[in-house]
């Protein structure tokens, strides 16, 4: 399952997604929004995407994710549009045969998400708004296949 949503993510049915039988382990990750970047203070924020490109480089990850790792089943989720203090912005499961396996998958699943899919944040806050990270739509189209730390 892979989604761009204008509402509420649901780690719950992102998590019912990929249990089965065959997975000994389901690690989840949620990025929340938090009320401070680089010592200020944020409001709120906004998610855009390029829509289709977007989707297209999720199911990217999620190939790259099932080339690596023994993936029984993999569930992203992504919110676009106006965010407050403490919402999910994304959130991902991932089902393997055991949990060391499932870890790496999630890590590398959430490293890449942000590395190249264009989705772009814009932080509202005490000193106005940026936008801030995301790749341009150049480098999500040509990044080569490298980690993040």
């Amino acid at each position: 399952m892979i989604e761009l949503r204008h509402g509420p993510l649901s780690l719950d049915q992102c998590v019912a997604a990929v249990r089965g039988p065959g997975s000994g382990g389901i690690v989840t990750f949620a990025g929340m929004v938090r009320d401070h970047s680089d010592g200020k203070r944020v409001e709120f924020l906004e998610y855009e995407a390029y829509e289709p490109m977007a989707l297209s480089m999720m199911q990217q990850v999620v190939d790259e994710v099932c080339q690596r790792w023994p993936v029984r089943g993999i569930a992203i989720q992504h919110r676009l549009g106006r965010l407050e203090i403490s919402e999910d912005a994304v959130v991902i499961a991932i089902a393997c045969p055991h949990r060391a396996e499932a870890f790496d998958a999630c890590r590398y699943a959430i490293d890449r998400l942000k590395e190249i899919v264009p989705i772009w944040k814009k932080e509202h806050g005490e000193s106005g708004e940026v936008w801030v990270g995301g790749p341009t739509l150049e480098e999500a189209s040509t990044t080569p296949d490298r980690g993040r730390d």
